[in-house]
């Protein structure tokens, strides 16, 4: 299957659901998260669109739990940056109407433990199909001399398939929850 059909084969499979319902069905997937968190003190999360795992409940009790909490900001058509989260307060609508943080810039990748990262589709391997931007494949390739960052997809459980397509620029997670 070609990245763009799996990619409109996902979209169509979240219309189906309410808002509440993709709400309801987060909440598994943030609890099956909390034990990877746990142990990590600076994480990098994503704040969520409507069709994702909402982590908008769980960045604030991490922020709350005194763990740094960094958000992506993206910056033009090929990089983003990192912005340190402290409440709802940091953030503004960004590209793509994105809620993006406003916060203090972060630049330490190395005191990165853990990374939580959006996807389209996630396979058992770990290959993920983002939203076609590149955003994230680029990032994570710029952090390949950090072995010690854990990096973890985030997907709903009707998002999870036999195999994703890869191309040699794409970026694999090293688990998917």
């Amino acid at each position: 299957m070609l990245k763009s059909e799996l990619r409109q084969q996902m979209r169509t499979l979240k219309r189906q659901f309410t808002q509440q319902q993709l709400d309801e069905l987060s909440l598994p997937v943030v609890r099956r998260l909390l034990p990877l968190l746990a142990e990590a003190q600076t994480i990098l999360a994503f704040y969520s669109l409507p069709d994702e795992v909402n982590t908008h409940l769980l960045i604030d009790d991490l922020v709350a739990e005194g763990k740094t909490v960094l958000l992506p900001k993206v910056l033009n058509d090929a990089t983003m940056e990192l912005r340190r989260y402290t409440g709802q307060n940091d953030l503004v609508e960004g590209a793509f109407h994105i809620m993006e943080p406003i916060g203090e810039l972060f630049s330490d990748y190395a005191r990165i433990d853990l990374i939580l990262v959006p996807g389209m589709a996630f396979d058992s391997l770990g290959r993920r199909l983002g939203r076609g931007k590149g955003y994230y494949d680029r990032f994570l390739r710029g952090l390949e001399s950090l072995p010690h960052i854990h990096t973890v997809g985030v997907c709903f459980d009707f998002q999870k398939v036999a195999e994703v397509p890869m191309d040699e620029h794409d970026m694999s997670v090293d688990e998917v929850v």
